[in-house]
């Protein structure tokens, strides 16, 4: 069994795809944390020119996110509506650039790509999200967790661009710790 466990786990579950439901088998592979942390401080302070910048138009912070979670994951789900991809401007998913989205996304357990839990602080590592809100509920930052300074979470992010920010440095009512557990695949 622990052979097993480090090469791959096996899932079988129903999915709905259209209006028919569909046997799938997926397997799970770990996520990189290290390529996630590594292209966050890579791009933290500057933007991939690979990717449009949303910072006019809403704010890149999820599209920062995801761009790190895909340096974790090496996976792109290219389901048109509920997916999470990127290949342009007018060509991606709404879970790549929303911070709604996005939580909605990772926390599913049937789709392609990384899939996540909602954990508390003390549960979070380097390359897990979090997502920061008011008090209306309404979320509003996405940022990866690049370090930890003693007992204090230091995130990176787009908009206001933070390398190793303290949580301190924003202004929030609500955060979301979000525990990235794996990655599906084919």
């Amino acid at each position: 069994m622990n052979n097993f466990m480090n090469n791959y786990i096996f899932y079988s579950f129903l999915t709905f795809v259209g209006y028919n439901f569909v046997l799938c088998n997926m397997k799970i592979t770990r996520y990189d944390r290290e390529k996630a942390v590594e292209y966050a401080y890579v791009w933290a302070k500057k933007r991939n020119p690979a990717y449009y910048n949303f910072d006019g138009i809403g704010g890149d912070c999820t599209n920062f996110a995801s761009q790190c979670l895909y340096a974790g994951s090496k996976v792109q789900n290219y389901e048109k509506v509920f997916g999470w991809y990127y290949n342009s401007l007018t060509d991606r998913a709404p879970a790549w650039t929303s911070v709604e989205f996005l939580f909605s996304y990772l926390l599913k357990r049937n789709r392609i790509g990384p899939f996540a839990t909602a954990t508390n602080k003390n549960s979070i590592e380097i390359g897990d999200i979090i997502q920061l809100g008011h008090s209306n509920d309404d979320f509003f930052h996405t940022a990866i967790v690049t370090s930890f300074n003693n007992n204090e979470v230091l995130v990176s992010s787009h908009t206001r661009d933070f390398y190793n920010a303290p949580l301190s440095v924003f202004s929030y009512s609500l955060i979301r710790f979000i525990h990235i557990e794996g990655v599906y695949v084919q």
